[in-house]
């Protein structure tokens, strides 16, 4: 059977941590700033863990 081919578009936005955890950025950061407050628009930069359903389809895609 071939090999799997990395989703890059999966490898760019998920960080793999050394005992393998998954890690992503929150989303709705990009427009409407000025609405939401410091700590809200602090809390989006913060890595934050997968869950574990979308883990296990995230593991597939990285061919892990």
């Amino acid at each position: 059977m071939p090999k799997l081919k990395t989703s890059k578009t999966a490898a760019k936005r998920v960080k793999i941590t050394g005992s393998g955890k998954l890690l992503r950025r929150k989303a709705t950061r990009a427009h409407k700033l000025t609405i939401k407050s410091s700590s809200r628009k602090r809390a989006y930069t913060l890595e934050h863990g997968v869950s574990h359903g979308d883990g296990k389809n995230i593991k597939k895609m990285l061919g892990i």
